[in-house]
């Protein structure tokens, strides 16, 4: 394991575009403590790039209701998201200043992690790469780092997109190591197509994706209408610039593109768009939020509504659709909305 250790101080006083900070993010920032790791996976010559970020100088013990493991979906990273400083302010800033002790990983193929060495050849001569099982076994890496630094028997799991399913299944299998589950833009089984494609080649080991591609799928479903305020002006080009930089290779071609491992797809095509779960929902036996915008188009809201009522053993749940956002509506105008909506879950006691 290799690790960085950074100090910062962001400034969470500034105001959430499109919303306001809950009242308690008023009091004087605390600073905070970054640290990066490479963590082995289970498969020699495989590491997976880990991010954290809690208060600076926090005595207090570790809890599990208070560490948060955050996850991507099937295409961009985990890091490039989910802590890029929108306004001053990433949505890992945004938790970690409410005192919460919070990771986020890249999977094998995405981000600062390993790339398998089939993606240094063109798609077409492997098979799609990182399948639902291999991401698990990635996922249960980190979160057993975690919990091992921490000393912890569980911690609260955070899923986006694809994101959702991979921590879904984990909790539905290993309910002792989750404390709580977010579910942000659940997949469930597919009634629409899905909007990403395997690109022109077919479904090979990998795809490539330009960022005009990115930004068409990102405002599909919006009404045209509301398509120019939705992100705030120089967001996208941040989001992209920070992301596509994380493939090299894929940046020197014209136009550049990000590579992607196909597994997603061939998963996709076996279960969520075959009618076919991939997890059985009844065995998640902790407190479970599913969150997501009405303008979602990669996974709408009949996904979220057919998969709330399957949650029979979560001792709570809830299922919240918030106005104007799409399925990436933490980079979006309306991102407060989302942020406090999951901070009221992870923060409100729940009784068991």
């Amino acid at each position: 394991m290799r690790r960085r250790a950074l100090l910062a101080s962001p400034l969470l006083a500034a105001p959430l575009a499109g919303g306001t900070v809950p009242s308690a993010s008023a009091q004087p920032a605390p600073r905070l403590a970054t640290e990066e790791f490479m963590v082995p996976a289970g498969d020699p010559g495989i590491e997976l790039f880990v991010r954290n970020k809690r208060p600076e100088g926090d005595a207090a013990p570790a809890r599990p209701d208070r560490t948060v493991l955050f996850v991507h979906g099937a295409t961009y990273p985990a890091h490039t998201a989910f802590d890029l400083p929108l306004g001053g302010l990433s949505w890992m800033d945004y938790i970690a200043s409410r005192g919460f002790d919070v990771w986020c990983m890249d999977i094998r193929g995405y981000g600062r992690s390993t790339r398998p060495p089939e993606m240094a050849r063109p798609p077409s001569e492997n098979p799609p790469l990182v399948r639902g099982e291999t991401a698990l076994s990635d996922i249960a890496a980190v979160a057993a780092f975690i919990r091992g630094r921490r000393g912890l028997p569980r911690i609260v799991h955070m899923g986006w997109s694809w994101g959702t399913a991979l921590m879904g299944r984990f909790a539905a299998e290993n309910p002792t190591l989750v404390e709580r589950l977010v579910l942000y833009a659940p997949l469930w089984i597919r009634q629409t197509p899905s909007l990403v494609q395997p690109g022109p080649g077919g479904l090979g080991a990998y795809r490539t994706v330009t960022q005009a591609q990115a930004r068409e799928r990102w405002l599909s479903g919006v009404p045209e209408e509301k398509k120019a305020a939705l992100i705030p002006a120089g967001w996208f080009e941040h989001w992209a610039g920070v992301t596509w930089a994380t493939d090299p290779e894929g940046l020197r071609r014209n136009p550049p593109v990000l590579r992607a491992p196909n597994g997603v797809l061939q998963d996709s095509q076996e279960f969520w768009s075959a009618g076919r779960p991939w997890y059985d929902p009844s065995r998640i036996t902790a407190p479970t939020l599913l969150v997501l915008g009405e303008w979602d188009r990669d996974t709408p809201l009949s996904m979220a509504s057919t998969l709330f009522p399957l949650l029979t053993a979560a001792p709570a749940k809830r299922l919240v659709v918030l106005g104007e956002g799409t399925h990436t509506m933490l980079m979006e105008r309306n991102r407060a909305a989302l942020f406090q909506a999951v901070q009221v879950f992870l923060e409100e006691q729940i009784g068991t």
